[in-house]
Parts: C-alpha cells; structure tokens; sequence
C-alpha cells in the first residue's frame, strides 16, 4: 500500500522518536500495547477506542440485525492480505555464559542458513533511528525464508535474573 513502516527493536522509546517527528500514526506491540501521535505510551484503552471507530464506520449503515463484528473484519483481512501465523517462545533463568554460546553459535549458522536455499536471508539485527542517527545493535538474529516466514532469536532484559533467550517464530500464508 506504499505506507512507511518501520521495524524496530523492542523498546517503547523506539516508538517515541518516530510519532514524535510525525513519522507514524499508529504503533504497537506483541503484547498489544497501542500507540498514536496522541497517546504517545501505549495504552490498551487506545486499541479498544481504535476497533470501536473501526466497527463504527463498518456498521454505519447496517441495520441493527446485521451488525458487522470483530471476526468478520479480520477474516475479510485474511482473505484479501493472507494470515501470519506467530509463536513465542522463551527460556529464561538461563546460565548468562550459556546464553552467550547459543548466540555464538547462531552467529555461526546464519551464513549457513543463508547458503541453503535461494531468497534466504539472515542478519544480526540493527536499527538506526532515522531521527536522531542513533544505532542500536545486537538486537536479535534474524533467519528469514524467501516467502517471508521466520524465526528471530533474541535477548530478553524482562527476565528477573540471569538470562533470557526468546524464540519467536512467523509464517506467512497467502491463503
């Protein structure tokens, strides 16, 4: 639809400096927290107000009996954009040495992983924030297949104590 998107680490702050310079509208999280220009934190309360405009522009004017819902819209979304399919997984309370191998071993897979098929890609993430030129590394390996799917592994700092490693797993499906 040629709208700007960006991809960013996690962090809210991310977020901060992009709505901030007017460069998105909207923004969220896994955990659904939702943004705006003018809830600049995320805030639950912003995505109900956001599906209620939705729903009300959807039924404006159908008659009572014949209400569009939730599941209608996003199963029409499915149908016209296809469907990601999403799992998480985390391992956390890790020893911090053994957390560090796995991720020098990831390293090591991704030209591997890379050379394996035609359009597969990998990358240890970085973000540079287009307003202020900030860089921030090391936030996470990304294995990407050429249809889109992929599995990203990356350090989690929420855990309580020592490490935690999350596994997050996306596949994209047309149909």
């Amino acid at each position: 639809m040629n709208l700007p998107m960006f991809e960013t680490p996690t962090g809210w702050k991310f977020f901060g400096n992009l709505l901030d310079a007017n460069k998105i509208s909207i923004c969220g999280e896994e955990s659904f927290g939702t943004g705006s220009g003018h809830v600049r934190e995320k805030d639950g309360l912003w995505a109900v107000l956001c599906w209620l405009q939705i729903l009300a522009d959807m039924n404006k004017d159908k008659p009572v009996g014949e209400l569009v819902h939730v599941e209608h819209i996003v199963k029409d979304f499915w149908k016209t954009y296809g469907r990601n399919y999403y799992r998480r997984y985390d391992y956390e309370g890790l020893e911090t040495e053994h957390a560090v191998k796995i991720f020098e071993r990831l390293a090591n897979h991704m030209q591997e992983f890379t050379a394996k098929a035609e359009g597969n890609t990998s990358v240890n993430f970085q973000y540079e924030d287009p307003i202020d030129g900030s860089l921030t590394k090391n936030q996470g390996y990304i294995f990407k297949y050429a249809d889109g799917s992929r599995y990203v592994f990356r350090q989690s700092g929420t855990g309580s104590s020592g490490a935690t490693i999350r596994i997050y797993l996306e596949k994209y499906n047309k149909d």
